[in-house]
């Protein structure tokens, strides 16, 4: 069986981000704590890893992970443009519950499966994730769960689906609230033309982060309610 660790213990903790890290490096998955949901990881920058996550899932490469980051600094590493309503929406929710799309850094080598040459970037809070993605750099992760089952809550329910598809499961208790990250779409931002006034932030998800908390710092360029889609 892979082993949990107990990160409420400060031993355990130790430990486990040691075999953490381990795995991360061999391209190996972990099981980590975040502030919405537990969430299965792989090294964003290994094709083999980020494949071993979808497959771990039952997921095609038509559903790429989001990455999740360490700092705020990193999102213009990652991405082509962090424009300026971006980075409101970074001071306001990062670290927390916010994933945002963004045309990704064309000169990043690594493959997410079919992106469109997109990058799902999210800055979570906990001390375990932070520690962790500050020896990792970025993750690529997704909710610990076989598509289609409701996301994990705690390490145990992740290790009932994924099982010894995971090297490492790093258990932190319940998650806070259970609830995912919300998800916005900010490409059109930085791919519209300069005379196009329509570009907007399209929620993708709703989630943790409210659509009225995103409206009080994006105003109109959040696109109306009877406009989004359901996906």
């Amino acid at each position: 069986m892979s082993p949990i660790f107990d990160c409420r213990d400060e031993s355990q903790l130790l430990a486990g981000m040691r075999h953490a890290r381990q795995a991360i490096g061999r391209g190996d998955l972990i099981v980590m704590p975040t502030d919405t949901v537990y969430g299965v990881a792989a090294d964003a920058f290994s094709p083999a890893a980020v494949q071993r996550l979808l497959d771990a899932k039952g997921r095609g490469r038509d559903q790429p992970p989001p990455v999740l980051i360490g700092t705020k600094e990193t999102l213009s590493a990652l991405a082509e443009s962090v424009p300026e309503p971006v980075e409101r929406l970074v001071e306001a929710f990062w670290p927390g519950g916010l994933t945002i799309v963004l045309p990704a850094q064309p000169s990043l080598v690594w493959d997410l499966g079919e992106t469109l040459g997109t990058v799902a970037v999210r800055m979570p809070e906990g001390r375990v994730a932070l520690e962790l993605l500050a020896e990792t750099g970025p993750l690529a992760v997704s909710s610990a769960n076989l598509t289609g089952r409701a996301a994990a809550i705690s390490a145990l329910d992740a290790e009932k689906m994924l099982g010894e598809s995971v090297a490492v499961y790093l258990d932190d208790g319940l998650s806070r609230d259970g609830i995912a990250s919300t998800i916005v779409d900010a490409t059109s931002l930085v791919r519209r033309d300069a005379e196009d006034a329509t570009a907007v932030v399209r929620i993708l998800r709703d989630g943790a982060v409210s659509r009225e908390q995103l409206r009080e710092v994006l105003g109109d360029l959040l696109e109306p309610e009877e406009q989004d889609g359901d996906s």
